[in-house]
């Protein structure tokens, strides 16, 4: 599946690209107010584990999945992309999202919008947050998370099951935000949505000095 043309190919399910974004396809993300994005890792620790993949999603239906090299420290295409103003990065959990790429490729995210905060505030109807759970109801889709719990260390040998999962992350995502903010404004919780996405890079900084539950009495 990888691909190494110079232009994006809106036919192809989707790109894989090593360490970074091409130019061209970097500018293409760029003229997009919005992208969906997601990363694989080898556990739930930035300090220990390390970023394999980082999965993007342009409106427009085109998926690209860039795979992060043992020890590397900067994409400086992705850095400017995720760095852009002009385009919201939506993820769900961006507290993880974000934390990990601040970490690894010292980029700071914004602006963002988290699904899964966006969730708990406008569907107070269900407990049920999770990223499965969100795309089956808002887009009636069922995704395969059999390969969520996989070994992502060795990207170049990477199974055609587990750049299928990497991709549909993100696939659905944008369109399951649009349905969110419409439910957000309806319920008069937008403001309150934006106030708790600016926070996460705050908290973000606080995963990373290891702070816990420092809120609470």
């Amino acid at each position: 599946m990888e691909i190494n043309a110079s232009t994006p190919n809106l036919t192809t399910d989707f790109q894989v690209y090593d360490c970074d974004l091409p130019a061209d396809t970097l500018s293409y993300y760029l003229a997009a107010d919005r992208i969906a994005v997601d990363t694989e890792t080898m556990g739930l620790k930035p300090q220990r584990d390390r970023l394999c993949l980082v999965q993007l999603a342009h409106p427009q239906g085109l998926i690209t999945v860039i795979r992060i090299g043992q020890g590397q420290r900067s994409a400086p295409h992705l850095k400017q992309l995720l760095e852009h103003p002009g385009t919201t990065k939506v993820f769900h959990f961006a507290r993880f999202d974000i934390t990990t790429l601040r970490y690894h490729l010292d980029i700071w995210v914004q602006p963002l919008f988290c699904t899964k905060i966006a969730s708990k505030l406008a569907r107070t109807y269900s407990p049920r947050h999770g990223l499965k759970d969100l795309i089956r109801e808002l887009e009636g889709v069922d995704l395969d998370k059999t390969a969520q719990s996989s070994d992502w260390g060795n990207p170049n040998n990477l199974t055609e099951e587990q750049l299928r999962y990497a991709s549909n992350d993100v696939r659905h995502l944008l369109a399951a935000q649009a349905k969110l903010v419409e439910m957000l404004q309806r319920e008069n919780r937008w403001q309150l949505a934006q106030e708790c996405f600016h926070c996460l890079p705050t908290l973000a900084s606080l995963d990373l000095l290891e702070f816990e539950a420092i809120f609470e009495h």
